[in-house]
């Protein structure tokens, strides 16, 4: 992982995204797997997220029977860096998650990258868990083509989950565990101020 700032791709107003008009139904626990680059600043932001129960960085979308971060970072397993995020949808739903997934976690105009991570592993993906996870990801996608969100096109994949491997210890919760790590602060810690700043009211009592 490179110490840069991802491209400038990113909206500018992210809280002037719309939200997801087609969206689950509140069902209690459920679960998200996004990729969208670095896991560590993924996680980051939605370990802040009022109604967000927990965030697993790991693995998804590959070919190989295991995962692990030596294998993927060579980009030949086919998996991506992702979050497996549980959340409570009676508090946030998956439309919201998505909202915030496209507006502040991560650049989705990047194709196999983000900044100067390269490689299939870094790509921006929805690994959805069923035909009603897809609907909605797909109708989201539409209404910001619409909406004409970025300068660029989308080039977030919907891909169905197989399987999710969970990452490595020292990868999890690493942004907050390591506040002074020179990625975390020039990559990470930008993007949970830019969630502050666009969605105050979406946040847990201690996020930052």
């Amino acid at each position: 992982m490179n110490p840069v700032i991802p491209g400038t791709t990113l909206a500018i107003h992210p809280e002037r995204f719309p939200d997801a008009a087609t969206d689950l139904p509140a069902a209690g626990t459920r679960h998200a797997v996004l990729a969208g680059g670095c896991f560590w600043c993924v996680e980051a932001v939605y370990l802040n997220l009022e109604g967000v129960l927990s965030v697993t960085s790991g693995y998804a979308g590959g070919h190989a029977a295991q995962a692990n971060y030596e294998a993927v970072c060579t980009g030949v397993t086919g998996h991506a860096e992702v979050v497996d995020i549980e959340y409570d949808s009676n508090r946030i739903s998956y439309g919201e998650l998505l909202k915030v997934f496209f507006s502040v976690a991560h650049d989705p105009t990047q194709k196999d990258r983000q900044g100067n991570d390269q490689g299939t592993q870094y790509r921006s993906a929805i690994f959805y868990q069923d035909d009603e996870e897809k609907t909605v990801a797909q109708a989201y996608i539409q209404q910001l083509d619409a909406a004409g969100a970025f300068t660029a096109p989308i080039v977030t994949t919907l891909e169905p989950l197989e399987k999710f491997y969970p990452g490595e210890d020292y990868h999890q919760d690493f942004a907050r565990r390591n506040p002074q790590q020179g990625y975390v602060r020039m990559v990470a810690q930008p993007k949970v101020e830019k969630l502050i700043h666009a969605f105050p009211d979406k946040l847990k009592g201690d996020a930052g």
